[in-house]
């Protein structure tokens, strides 16, 4: 009688220790998955602020039209892996995409603030100050909600490899999340703005 008693005490325990870490790696999980939704909003930001600002540039850089084309094609590449990478956070094959994208899109922008530069009359419009200075603010958003990301997917990534998570985790399906990270040395710089 005392052996059963001891054994159903060892297995309620034991259950009880692989649903602690279930629950945990749930939470873990859902964490990252909240602080992706934090990046996606402010990228659909600035996906919607970058067609604005190329509209207002094309009034004065009708002879840079190769660079307005390529901004709002690697716009629109970026928004459809953001859109992509939103159905699955932490997936790797999506989140290389999505980092593969927003470095294509960085170069694109980089080089239409370079163009705007010199366009004295472009960089004094009022509407292009309002939307470049919109535009700064949203990447200081996204890199935080980047920075709230990458610590979610760390602290979920770490407790899926340590023990004794790391025994269950698999079996539960639970896979290591992809950190969001700037791919070209030159996308680490933010960009410098002059009006």
């Amino acid at each position: 009688m005392t052996g059963l008693i001891v054994t159903i005490v060892v297995i309620v325990v034991l259950v009880a220790i692989v649903a602690g870490i279930y629950n945990k790696l749930v939470v873990l999980r859902n964490r990252y998955k909240n602080a992706f939704a934090q990046i996606d909003v402010q990228l659909k930001r600035r996906y919607d602020l970058i067609p604005n600002l190329v509209e207002t540039a094309k009034g004065y850089m009708k002879h840079e039209s190769e660079t307005l084309e390529n901004v709002i094609k690697a716009r629109n590449q970026a928004f459809s892996a953001a859109e992509a990478a939103a159905g699955a956070p932490g997936d790797p094959a999506a989140m290389q995409k999505l980092m593969a994208a927003e470095s294509a899109l960085g170069g694109s922008l980089g080089r239409l603030l370079v163009t705007v530069e010199r366009y004295p009359e472009l960089k004094a419009n009022e509407s292009m100050a309002q939307l470049m200075e919109e535009l700064t603010s949203t990447e200081n958003k996204v890199s935080f909600s980047r920075q709230a990301f990458n610590d979610a997917v760390t602290s979920y990534n770490t407790s899926r490899e340590t023990f004794p998570d790391v025994i269950f985790a698999g079996a539960f399906g639970f896979v290591p999340a992809q950190l969001f990270e700037i791919e070209e040395e030159a996308q680490r710089e933010a960009p410098t703005v002059q009006f």
